[in-house]
């Protein structure tokens, strides 16, 4: 990709993500790309070398999972059990942050090679737990950064966050998410705390429009919003007699919705989980703001080759 196409992407995200001001600059066709945990295919996933690379893969944006130790310092880990990840066991909230430093945060890392046998390759080259202030330390300025908050309770990491990121000046260019609405009441302490749209609100609306074809009320112009682009799931219809469930595998942004959610002006979506070119295609045609990729090394080459103007089926728009 040219390098002016880069710049104008990465200061147009910049600027949304800072000032809300989506519906004023000249968006790109192309969504802008946002490294889920650093670039979890990549490297291992919420480590400083998952950042560098992901940087160097030139996400526009990094999205990173925050839990607290047991000492109270925010760091980059998120299954709910060290032996996932790392060469530990239990969970981060049980470990002061001394001890989570001398963990592998690579050790269960398995990329592919060529012939598609797994490898370890960090067993023997160990790469660590990091903090909050590490990874905005290691971060440009520039570069927006999303914060996915795990564990409960949620009042204590939020304070603790709060207070990496004043002691980092870093609010201006993050913004906060979580699948827990106890976050939206513990971050509404801090008015200079910018939140993603709850996900029970977000998936309420998209199920209002792709079940009752009705479109509840849209959420504040500049209000980011974020679910997953397909997403499996259970629908459950209750009779007097007992219920019935059946397995779908949902794609909720559709052109309905996504008009929904932008009724009362523009409102910046991040579609989850797209890891292939046609669903890059696919979202970019329903005019979403950013994709959340486990690769940001193959959705560099994919928007690369993306070409431009976009063929977009006529129902899209």
């Amino acid at each position: 990709m040219p390098l002016r196409p880069i710049l104008h992407r990465f200061i147009v995200f910049a600027a949304c993500v800072v000032s809300a001001a989506c519906a004023t600059v000249d968006s790109p066709a192309l969504p802008m790309i946002v490294a889920h945990r650093g670039g979890a295919a990549d490297y291992p996933e919420n480590t400083l070398i998952a950042i560098e690379g992901a940087l160097h893969n030139r996400a526009d944006a990094i999205w990173l999972t925050v839990q607290l130790t047991r000492d109270g310092v925010p760091v980059l880990y998120r299954p709910a059990d060290l032996s996932v990840n790392t060469d530990g066991r239990g969970a981060v909230a049980d470990f002061d942050l001394a001890a989570l430093e001398r963990l592998n945060a690579g050790w269960n890392f398995a990329p592919h090679d060529a012939s598609g046998a797994a490898r370890q390759p960090y067993r023997d080259h160990p790469v660590r737990i990091p903090t909050l202030a590490a990874a905005l330390r290691a971060i440009p300025p520039a570069v927006p950064v999303m914060l996915d908050m795990k564990a409960l309770p949620a009042a204590p990491q939020a304070a603790a966050v709060a207070r990496v990121l004043n002691e980092e000046n870093a609010w201006p260019r993050v913004l906060i998410y979580s699948t827990d609405a106890a976050y939206q009441n513990a971050f509404a302490a801090y008015p200079q705390a910018r939140l993603f749209e709850s996900r029970d609100a977000t998936r309420a609306r998209l199920a209002a429009v792709a079940l009752a074809r009705t479109c509840e009320a849209a959420p504040p112009p500049g209000t980011w919003t974020a679910f997953e682009y397909a997403r499996k799931m259970e629908l459950v219809e209750t009779f007097t007699l007992g219920e019935a469930r059946s397995a779908v595998t949902a794609k909720l942004w559709t052109p309905e919705a996504i008009r929904c959610f932008r009724t009362s002006g523009n409102t910046p979506i991040v579609a989850i989980g797209v890891e292939n070119a046609d669903d890059y295609r696919a979202a970019a045609c329903l005019g979403v703001t950013a994709v959340l990729a486990d690769s940001p090394r193959n959705m560099r080459a994919i928007g690369a080759n993306t070409a431009l103007p976009l063929q977009c089926p006529s129902d899209t728009r």
